[in-house]
């Protein structure tokens, strides 16, 4: 947990208490405007220029005159970039509540005179929207000492005062508003209590009510509000039985597969000793839906068995599913930052446990995860598998090698669907009943789409969204294949993009993307750009628009052709692997692939945040996606914005430790350095003192000098460290880190006798 507080030069201080003692605290209750305070911002002087600074200063000025030195409050309190901090607080949010000292309700709507009468400023108070809100019903109910204030900042009164008020006015008894046991209410009683409010995503209806409900599930915003509940309440008759952590809803629209999950029940369930199984299947069969319907069938059939969905995608997703396995556990130290949440996981499902338990391991395409820049470094996932009889495992990957190698003969393979299978999900996703005579065209449709089950969802979702029939959409495909053969391609046959701009998934792609540039160009802009940097979590922050409205009308408008799906509370979205190809290999053949990926990169630049730890949580986000531009551009790009991003990125992996990857970067830096600015500009001989401590933190001073000798500059680049030292010493002083670090690194280039002349 982080807390406020102005030092003695009124500069506003995130302090980090993890791990530690919480002082005492004040907290804030308040609704969010349109330019809040966020965690970024404290890093900088800009935030005085913000309109929420007014409510910091008011939460400060309050706290002071109580006597409390902090005070929290969600907008900036809260690293959003950090993904598994955003799960954790999404669940501590009412402890967090309940455990101030004081809770100040700042009413943004009610403005009133400092001795106005009550009957003067209760009708604004009554007409508040803070009272109709979702989230601030916990915050009413959790804190024992709750004071509301004008936005003027006079104070109207207190929980207790206007006792009768709040309970008139929200109907919740009074015994709940007197800090009495929740668990005093029965579980319909406590979710009255919500039934009226309203929440800027609809999911949170039921996120909002988790801390009353004393449960925690991960939030996947994005399922609507009925899956929403449904999951909730799944959660609440488990509450007795076996802890579960399923993040994705059951898919009501689920068919096919029928007998393969049969197969995998009759392998998990009528066996003794715990069984791995794989699923395997091209990109777009359905494996992740499949492995989801068994999840949650184990949950219902078997209340014994715990079931937990661990997204094994990247080194960065693994490491957040198990911290919210770990959380959901209660093992003792999940929230401590330093402790590897991996192995603390797998160290409580080795032991000796009475229940049985099922991990679902989605997307191992690659076992051999890269480093994610987490302190425990890379791993395989097979350092992180519990080693337990009771623990069974299901996984999904495209890859066959990888799915013979611990699931041996129990290996489930997902190959073309039957034609009455596709056609009955094409009716789910419909929601209609096919006439006999639209049945044939559906088949003939299906046929088509090779009754992939990707495609067939994009087909239903322009057919529903369009209100068109199914043969007006069948011409449509017809007349998309023929402007493929007949543009042809240049792209190798093997081409992973090449097969998608051909196959089913691109067909329907295209089909909307048409109508999308022709309605949104923001949308098909958005998409552009989205098929140009990593295809999992891509920040909102990258797409620029003139306001949020706007953006969010565009991505809603790609969402109704089944393109993305959003994550609203990372502030992200994702592309399907086929999708993501496919509109790549769309820009090359327009030839207009490489203006695209200049625009990524000049996006990446304007968000990426400097160097220092402040900005790290964000930087590990970016970076995939830094990582991926830089890889598929080219090193001439005019301009200097490639040239930036590698600094960029450079800094943030040595700031990470992560000096092999940096080095890489470096170079490619410095080389581009010299061809464009010479040898002996600034930049180049900066970019060699920059290697020369991600050498240095690798053990290979030998490796420095031989690179040296090569790009011909290594005397100026020893006397730039020189010079590098002489200040850090007479600014820092000569026992600061940095001044120490980099005496050693100058030290062991003269240890190691390096040769510095020209």
């Amino acid at each position: 947990m982080r807390l406020l507080h102005f030092d003695s030069s009124k500069r506003l201080v995130l302090t980090d208490f993890r791990g530690k003692t919480i002082p005492p605290y004040a907290i804030l209750s308040h609704r969010w405007g349109k330019s809040e305070i966020l965690f970024e911002d404290i890093a900088t002087a800009s935030y005085k220029e913000k309109d929420g600074y007014r409510k910091i200063e008011f939460c400060a000025e309050r706290a002071a005159q109580d006597h409390l030195q902090y005070f929290w409050i969600d907008t900036c309190c809260i690293d959003k970039w950090n993904l598994a901090e955003l799960s954790k607080s999404i669940n501590s949010m009412f402890r967090w509540y309940r455990d101030a000292k004081r809770c100040y309700v700042f009413l943004s709507d009610v403005s009133v005179a400092k001795d106005a009468s009550q009957s003067e400023w209760e009708p604004c108070l009554r007409a508040s929207k803070w009272f109709t809100r979702g989230w601030t019903l916990q915050e009413l109910i959790a804190p024992v000492s709750v004071e509301f204030f004008s936005k003027d900042g006079w104070r109207i009164g207190d929980k207790t005062s206007l006792e009768p008020l709040v309970h008139e006015i929200t109907s919740i008894p009074l015994k709940a508003l007197q800090n009495c046991p929740l668990d005093q209410f029965t579980t319909a009683e406590r979710i009255k209590w919500a039934q009226n409010r309203q929440t800027t995503e609809e999911e949170d209806a039921a996120y909002c009510l988790l801390g009353i409900l004393d449960v925690v599930i991960p939030a996947a915003y994005g399922e609507g509000v009925e899956k929403a509940w449904k999951r909730l309440q799944i959660e609440l008759e488990a509450v007795s039985s076996s802890p579960c952590s399923i993040p994705f809803s059951q898919n009501e629209q689920f068919v096919g597969w029928e007998s393969q999950v049969f197969e995998i029940e009759r392998k998990l369930f009528e066996r003794t000793q715990a069984t791995i199984i794989a699923i395997i299947g091209a990109p777009g069969t359905g494996k992740s839906q499949l492995a989801l319907e068994v999840a949650h069938r184990t949950r219902q059939k078997y209340r014994t068995w715990s079931v937990f969905w661990i997204d094994a995608g990247d080194t960065d997703s693994l490491y957040r599913s198990y911290a919210s396995i770990a959380q959901k556990l209660h093992i003792p130290g999940w929230d401590d930052e330093k402790v590897d949440s991996r192995l603390l996981v797998k160290t409580h499902l080795s032991g000796k446990s009475q229940g049985k338990y099922l991990l679902v391991f989605d997307n191992t395409d690659d076992v051999s995860l890269g480093s994610s820049g987490m302190s425990t470094g890379a791993a395989n996932l097979s350092d992180y598998l519990p080693q337990s009889d009771r623990c069974s495992i299901l996984y999904t990957t495209t890859n066959s090698d990888i799915a013979t190698r611990p699931a041996s003969d129990n290996v489930v393979e997902l190959k073309e669907m039957a034609p009455d299978t596709a056609q009955k999900m094409l009716e789910n996703y419909l929601s209609i009943s096919l006439s006999i005579s639209e049945q044939h065209e559906a088949q003939l449709l299906l046929q088509e789409l090779s009754y992939l089950p990707l495609a067939i969802v994009q087909a239903a979702a322009y057919i529903k969204t369009r209100n068109i029939t199914i043969q007006a959409y069948r011409s449509q495909v017809d007349r998309q294949r023929e402007s493929v053969l007949r543009c042809g391609s240049t792209l190798p046959e093997d081409s992973l993009e090449e097969r998608d701009t051909t196959g089913p998934v691109a067909t329907t792609l295209l089909i909307s993307l048409e109508r999308i540039r022709d309605e949104e160009a923001l949308a098909a802009d958005y998409l552009f750009l989205a098929a140009c940097v990593d295809r999992k979590d891509i920040p909102l922050d990258l797409l620029p628009s003139s306001s949020h409205r706007e953006r969010d009308d565009a991505i809603k408008f790609l969402g109704r052709y089944g393109l993305l799906t959003r994550r609203p509370a990372e502030s992200s979205l994702d592309l399907h692997q086929l999708v993501h190809c496919a509109v790549r290999g769309w820009l090359r053949k327009q030839e207009r692939l490489d203006e695209w990926t200049g625009n990524a990169i000049k996006q990446l630049n304007r968000v990426f945040p400097g160097g220092d730890d402040d900005g790290r949580s964000k930087w590990r986000r970016l970076l995939p996606h830094a990582r991926y531009v830089l890889s598929h551009s080219l090193a001439e790009q005019k301009g200097g914005d490639r040239s930036s991003l590698t600094w960029n990125t450079a800094t943030a992996l040595y700031n990470d430790g992560r000096w092999k990857e940096a080095e890489e970067l470096v170079l490619q830096a410095m080389k581009m350095s010299k061809t464009k600015l010479g040898a002996d500009h600034p930049n180049t001989l900066a970019s060699m003192a920059n290697l020369a401590s991600t050498y240095r933190n690798q053990g290979r001073m030998n490796n420095l000098a031989f690179t040296f000798k090569c790009l011909g500059k290594v005397k100026q680049a020893f006397s730039l460290m020189q010079d590098c030292c002489r200040l850090q010493e007479e600014v820092l002083g000569s026992h600061h880190p940095h001044t120490v670090s980099s005496q050693a690194a100058l030290a062991a280039w003269q240890s190691e006798a390096i040769d510095i002349s020209e």
